[in-house]
């Protein structure tokens, strides 16, 4: 349910008069009028939820300058474009800037013609910003991706920790920090690292109904990737995400040569290549970007209709922060994971090595614990992601679990086969093996590798032909997620653990997830109707393309994004409704005042020419 506020409210008028839109989404209008009104806020909301608005509008509203602590400095140009599109005064100092330009926009400050000022966390241990922030009106602190302030999080950035420091220097400024992905406990370390304590919690639903979660076993993932993107998304702009750097390379490479439109983007690349393969995502319509996880965090493109996972994600929040950059318009959009064995072994052996004490290990076990728990759960994914985060929700019908369900079977016979082999091989030949070899022995293969080590005469040698490959591969890959087996750090070797005996006695019964056949998937649902684009019917699209083109062109001419003219959803309104004068294009969502003026009498010459 959308709640806005009193009609004559400033904030309301202010989201009206300059971003173009009537009513608030659900949570802003609370957020925003306790922040206007001098109170300190964390707030949680999910990416497309709306987050910047929240600290926007009462920038603008309070008096002053508002003050945005990021550390996106590759993307500020684009987020004050962005601002400055629908004529708000907006500037940025970052160590990315010339002299000229930081000298430029201190002058701005200091005359008091910025609404927004951004500002990376290093810029804050430098005295003349300090300084320089007081000779100013300070309308309001916003601290955006707050979750750096996590030690053990992901994009740690320890010049966060010194933001406490602002509230001893301004006690009277409101502060307002922002994340996108915490549980209960991250929230917690945020407060306390950033002296919120105190501070409001506001905490927005973490669903996203037009995304459609979908999680398959890895077999053949460069072909699985081309299926999905061929089938499901041609021509749409998308993130395929990566662990490695070499994988990240083989895969853009892969698409290209397949006839997809395909950059690279990770920290091994020369900084120039990187800088322009996201500046083309961000311009382009339809680019496919391969990429590391440092990828798109903050990255504000609306029209990205897929996020594909081709290694699992090391955490729920990790997984849920990159799939959310996926559908930020409303539109239907596909979260799309394929993830096999090797993924789970790999990232065992990389907790049991990775830096830091035992129980920092600990925790990252519980984060992978998790994400593999919604790997191979038979019930609603959303459903389960909600929980994660504390939240509740029916069954969506709009994840995979919901619209194929998926068969559970016994599986505590096959379960005691891979569990009896490690036994043998442990205790008659004093030797550990990886999956491959033990399910190569379950199946009675005589490779050389078998019988270099005699393992054809063990009396499990050839006992487990009721299964494919594919299937024992999913045996063990549950019997890891569940805790049955483990694998040795140093050469990924299956090893028992403490619950092993129970199974192997018969004491314990080991349900497990069958995959359903491959069907062709229904379409994602747009978002709920409260913030749902309005549907194109399909005579409209030639329109929607010929505007597409001239949004296209005009973003080149500016230099600026594409979104940042307007969003799709937006042109999608404009095909669909045809406003004929500038009053009625007026009303049409996400266009205001200065866009208006700004692009209003092209919109209906394009509309004319139709």
């Amino acid at each position: 349910m959308v709640l806005p506020p009193a009609t004559d409210s400033p904030a309301l008028e202010t989201l009206r008069r300059v971003f173009g839109y009537e009513t608030f989404r659900d949570g802003q209008a609370e957020i925003i009028e306790h922040v206007v009104a001098g109170g300190d806020a964390l707030v949680l909301m999910p990416t497309g939820g709306g987050k910047s608005l929240c600290y926007q509008i009462p920038a603008l509203v309070r008096r002053g300058t508002g003050v945005v602590i990021s550390p996106l400095i590759a993307l500020m140009q684009d987020q004050v474009d962005a601002l400055r599109a629908v004529g708000v005064r907006a500037g940025f100092l970052n160590s990315a800037q010339d002299a000229d330009d930081r000298r430029m926009t201190e002058a701005e400050l200091l005359a008091g013609e910025l609404d927004l000022l951004y500002l990376a966390p290093e810029r804050l241990r430098v005295p003349a910003t300090v300084d320089l922030l007081g000779r100013i009106d300070i309308a309001l602190f916003a601290i955006d991706e707050a979750h750096c302030v996590a030690q053990w999080g992901h994009d740690f950035r320890p010049d966060y920790l010194m933001l406490s420091e602002l509230h001893a220097r301004w006690p009277d400024i409101p502060r307002i920090a922002l994340t996108a992905t915490a549980t209960e406990a991250t929230r917690a370390e945020i407060a306390t690292r950033l002296g919120l304590e105190d501070a409001r919690k506001f905490v927005a639903s973490f669903d996203r109904p037009n995304i459609q979660y979908r999680i398959e076993p890895k077999t053949d993932a460069k072909r699985q990737l081309l299926r999905f993107l061929r089938e499901e998304h041609a021509g749409d702009a998308g993130i395929v995400y990566c662990l490695s750097r070499s994988s990240v390379e083989k895969h853009a490479a892969f698409l290209t040569e397949n006839g997809i439109e395909a950059v690279p983007y990770h920290a091994g690349l020369d900084p120039h290549v990187r800088a322009a393969n996201q500046a083309r995502f961000l311009r382009e319509d339809g680019l496919v970007v391969v990429a590391t996880i440092a990828f798109g965090m903050g990255i504000d493109k609306p029209d990205v209709r897929f996020v594909a996972h081709l290694d699992l994600p090391k955490s729920v929040e990790g997984y849920y922060q990159e799939t959310g950059r996926a559908g930020r318009d409303g539109l239907p959009s596909t979260a799309w994971l394929a993830y096999g064995l090797n993924d789970v072994v790999n990232l065992r052996k990389m907790i049991d090595s990775s830096e830091g004490d035992a129980e920092h290990r600990r925790r990252l076990s519980r984060h992978l614990d998790a994400m593999l728990a919604l790997c191979e759960t038979v019930e609603c994914r959303r459903t389960q992601l909600l929980n994660y985060f504390g939240q509740s929700g029916a069954a969506c019908g709009n994840c995979d679990t919901c619209l194929s369900p998926p068969e559970t079977w016994d599986g505590t016979v096959a379960a005691q086969k891979v569990l009896s082999t490690i036994v043998r091989l442990d205790r008659e030949r004093r030797q550990k093996f990886g999956a491959g070899h033990i399910i190569d022995i379950l199946l009675g293969k005589k490779n050389a590798k078998v019988e270099q080590f005699g393992h054809d005469e063990l009396s499990v040698f050839g006992i487990g032909t009721e299964l494919r490959d594919t299937e024992w591969r999913a045996v063990v890959r549950q019997l890891l997620a569940q805790g049955l087996v483990a694998v040795e750090s140093m050469y990924g070797s299956l090893i028992l653990t403490d619950a092993s005996a129970e199974v192997l006695r018969g004491a314990r019964k080991v349900p497990m997830r069958r995959e359903p056949e491959r069907t062709k998937p229904a379409k994602a649902k747009s978002a709920s109707k409260s913030r749902a684009p309005i549907e194109m019917p399909a005579e409209a699209q030639p329109l929607f393309e010929r505007l597409r083109a001239w949004r296209g062109a005009t973003a080149k001419e500016q230099g600026v994004p594409a979104y940042v003219i307007f969003h799709d959803a937006t042109l999608r309104e404009i095909a669909t409704l045809r406003p004929a004068s500038l009053d009625e294009l007026g009303g049409i969502s996400g266009i205001g005042e200065n866009k208006l003026a700004k692009y209003g009498e092209q919109v209906l010459a394009a509309l004319a020419e139709g």
